[in-house]
C-alpha cells in the first residue's frame, strides 16, 4: 500500500515502458492509480502495452522514441518538462545489455553503450528534475544494477556512473522537494538476457528474483522516502561484500561468474 506521504502519484514517465521492468513498473504504478507516459523504440509493442495498461482504468500515453537517436532523446527530454501535462514520476530505465571486449580497437559498441545507457539517463533525469525542481515536488527512479558494484565490464562500469550520478543528484535536488531514488536491483527474470543472445548459465539459481518483487520493493522504499533502493537482503548482502571483501576475492568471484559468457 502506498505511505500517505509518498510523493509517488500523478502522471509517470518510463522509459523502456513496453517490455521487462520498464512494463513491470507500468503495471504497478497504474495499480496505484498514475497515468502514465511509456517510452519505447518499438511502436507496436508499445500499443500493446498501452492496450493492456487502459484496462487499468488509468490514461496512458504512448511515445515512440528511439533513445540511442539524438531527436528520440530531445522528443522524451521535451516531454519531461512540459508544464501544461507535467510528469510527476520518472523512471529513467532505458537500457541493453552490453558484452563486448573492452580491449578493442573498435570501440564503436562500448561509446553507443555508455550514450544509451549512461548519457542519455542523464540527459532526461536532468531533464526531469530541473521541471520537478520548478513545481517543488516530484520523485525520478533512476535504473542501476548490482553489477556496478563490481568490475564485471563496460556495462559494470556505466551502471557504477550511473549509480554515482543518480546519488548526487538526489543530494542535489532534496532541498526543493524532489526525490531521487538509485534503483539498484541484481539479476531479475524478465527477456532483457535472452535478448542478448549471452548464456546465464553461470548464475546460480538462487540469484535470480521475479520482476514483480524487485519493483515492488523499489516502489516501497520510494514511498518510504528512501534514496536508494537493492531490493532483496541477497543482494543487499552482495554489495555489501562487493564493496568491502578482499579486492582479490571479488575477482575470483567475477571470474566464475563471468565464466561461459562472450
Amino acid at each position: 500500500m502506498t505511505h500517505p506521504t509518498s510523493l509517488v502519484r500523478g502522471r509517470a514517465l518510463i522509459t523502456g515502458g513496453s517490455s521487462g521492468l520498464g512494463l513491470e513498473f507500468a503495471r504497478q504504478l497504474a495499480a496505484r492509480g498514475l497515468d502514465l507516459v511509456l517510452v519505447a523504440r518499438d511502436a507496436e509493442r508499445l500499443a500493446r502495452a498501452a492496450q493492456e495498461l487502459r484496462g487499468s482504468g488509468v490514461s496512458v500515453e504512448t511515445l515512440p522514441a528511439d533513445l540511442s537517436d539524438d531527436d528520440g532523446v530531445a522528443a522524451v527530454a521535451q516531454r519531461l518538462g512540459s508544464s501544461q501535462s507535467p510528469v510527476d514520476v520518472f523512471v529513467n530505465n532505458a537500457g541493453a545489455g552490453l558484452y563486448a571486449k573492452m580491449a578493442t580497437a573498435d570501440a564503436s559498441e562500448l561509446v553507443a553503450g555508455a550514450e544509451l545507457m549512461g548519457i542519455t539517463p542523464m540527459v532526461l533525469g536532468g531533464a526531469a528534475a530541473a521541471a520537478m525542481k520548478e513545481r517543488g515536488r516530484g520523485v525520478i527512479i533512476n535504473t542501476s544494477s548490482m553489477s556496478g558494484a563490481a568490475p564485471m565490464g563496460a556495462y559494470s562500469a556505466i551502471k557504477a556512473f550511473v549509480r554515482v550520478w543518480s546519488d548526487s543528484l538526489a543530494i542535489e535536488v532534496a532541498p526543493f522537494g524532489v526525490q531521487v531514488v538509485t534503483f539498484i536491483p541484481g539479476w531479475v527474470r524478465t527477456e532483457f538476457h535472452a535478448r542478448t543472445g549471452v548464456s546465464t548459465s553461470s548464475i546460480p539459481d538462487f540469484l535470480w528474483l521475479d520482476a514483480q518483487r524487485v519493483v515492488a520493493e523499489c516502489l516501497a522504499d520510494a514511498d518510504r522516502g528512501r534514496t536508494s533502493s537493492t531490493p532483496s537482503k541477497r543482494f543487499k548482502l552482495i554489495g555489501f561484500l562487493a564493496k568491502h571483501a578482499p579486492a582479490g576475492a571479488v575477482a575470483v568471484a567475477v571470474k566464475k561468474l563471468n565464466k561461459g559468457r562472450r
